[in-house]
């Protein structure tokens, strides 16, 4: 069963993939006003532009609120930061691949299962981003307790994502057996797009979810409660939801364009930790850019207050959220050393005074 489990997710990954290549990775260029590269400034690396990803989420804080804010082009100068939007991670993940994307601010699992079937050569993380912001919300009327949630109908992202894995390996914890592959058991697991999971919410298809902001908060406004805070599962409540990952051929090739966006990254964090209404108004500014839509009060509010910035890639957490999907079967047990490279990123604490991020013993050698 774990074999037939590991060919769905197979399946699953790779169709997305095929469907989002004859449309540009199912990116979308951004070009919405924000700073522009200064003519005749010194360009970074001697490089024309830097291609930068993320996606249009209150968990890629960083990298919106380092648009927003200029962040990410003041560091570099005379090299344009050119950004694209993502929906997903595999579509992310194929860019890098393919050489249309440099540097993306990507969840644990896509980055992962990237560099894992690339047998190590795709992608480094080289940097942390935000922690938290992952929620149980159900209906109060159908589910009071944890144990309510034993027959239920729980929604997932997607088979195998960040959340889907977290929720299998809880519901492992509570004693249930759920087949991963099907998502039947003694809960049922609904994979189901976070873009859908509030309607599916509403008509009462679904009776809760495992879900990132700010979908769990727009559950809570259709009436949801949150039965979990995903954060106090964890050590000192602390668990990577959005690192920062680089081609290979970009880091050996372009260093110091590396640092000077890791370096933008820090500064960005250290502004949205001493400025957070500026920054969340920032953030949901750039979302408006990008999608077209920003977040009203009763959604933003919440979900910016769930989520820690944090230069720390917390690998400690990436690595047994890797272990969590071997033990749910869908994932062979993999070889993780050298997906941190960490020696940048270490570079620019060291320059301000603070101790090195720790790679879980999973860096390069």
């Amino acid at each position: 069963m774990a074999s037939a489990a590991r060919r769905a997710l197979l399946v699953l990954t790779v169709l997305p993939l095929l469907a989002l290549a004859a449309c540009g990775y199912g990116s979308r260029a951004v070009d919405d006003g924000t700073v522009k590269a200064v003519a005749g400034a010194p360009r970074t690396d001697g490089l024309d532009e830097i291609r930068i990803g993320y996606f249009g989420n209150v968990t890629h804080a960083t990298a919106l609120v380092g648009n927003r804010e200029g962040f990410f082009q003041k560091a570099l100068g005379g090299t344009q930061a050119k950004y694209a939007v993502f929906d997903a991670g595999p579509s992310e993940i194929e860019a890098l691949n393919s050489g249309s994307l440099d540097i993306g601010w990507i969840g644990p699992s896509p980055a992962v299962n990237g560099y894992v079937k690339s047998g190590g050569k795709n992608l480094r993380i080289v940097g942390g981003a935000t922690s938290g912001g992952v929620k149980l919300v159900v209906d109060p009327e159908k589910i009071r307790s944890v144990r309510d949630v034993a027959g239920k109908r729980i929604a997932t992202p997607q088979l195998g994502n960040t959340q889907d894995v977290a929720f299998l390996a809880w519901a492992a914890d509570q004693g249930w057996r759920v087949d991963a592959e099907s998502g039947t058991g003694d809960v049922t697991v609904v994979r189901s797009d976070n873009k859908v999971t509030p309607d599916a919410f509403r008509s009462g298809s679904v009776d809760g979810a495992w879900v990132p902001e700010p979908t769990a908060s727009r559950m809570v406004a259709e009436g949801g409660k949150v039965l979990l805070d995903e954060a106090g599962l964890w050590p000192d409540a602390e668990f990577v939801t959005t690192n920062i990952v680089v081609s290979q051929t970009f880091l050996a090739e372009h260093p110091k364009a590396v640092e000077t966006v890791l370096r933008a990254s820090v500064e960005t964090n250290r502004w949205i930790t001493a400025h957070p209404r500026e920054a969340k108004a920032a953030a949901n500014e750039q979302l408006r850019a990008d999608t077209g839509r920003a977040l009203p009060a009763e959604i933003l509010d919440p979900a910016w207050a769930s989520l820690k910035v944090t230069d720390d890639p917390l690998a400690a957490t990436l690595r047994t959220q890797a272990e969590h999907a071997v033990r749910a079967g869908l994932l062979e047990r993999p070889d993780l050393d050298g997906i941190y490279d960490l020696t940048l990123l270490d570079k620019v604490l060291e320059g301000e005074g603070r101790p090195a991020a720790d790679d879980a013993g999973l860096g390069v050698a």
